[in-house]
């Protein structure tokens, strides 16, 4: 009997605005952000349909959140999926702050 084992790495790739979640060198996710000073905005989650149901988004977030924190950012939450995670996770809530409206039209006009 041979053990399967898979490689699950999550990188932030700076230059694309998002952190990346890489399986077996695959990318399998994404969760996309802005910066609005020493705010990140995260405004768009995603999971390939092809690893679905592995909990690839919560690691996902939660790394790319940890590393907000590292950064000395605060976080944005646009992101309904982001939101989500935040609700449950409050070791976040000190570098959280609220979506605005001049938030959104700033985003807005980020994202043409």
């Amino acid at each position: 009997m041979s053990e399967s084992s898979t490689t699950t790495v999550v990188e932030r790739a700076d230059a694309d605005h998002r952190y990346e979640i890489l399986v077996d060198g695959r990318r399998a996710g994404l969760t996309a952000y802005r910066d609005l000073g020493t705010q990140r905005v995260f405004y768009h989650t995603e999971v390939d349909e092809a690893f679905a149901g592995q909990g690839l988004g919560t690691q996902l977030v939660q790394q790319a959140l940890t590393d907000v924190r590292t950064s000395g950012m605060r976080i944005v939450p646009v992101c309904p999926y982001v939101a989500k995670f935040l609700t449950r996770h409050d070791e976040f809530a000190d570098i959280t702050d609220p979506v605005t409206p001049d938030v959104l039209r700033w985003l807005k006009a980020q994202l043409g």
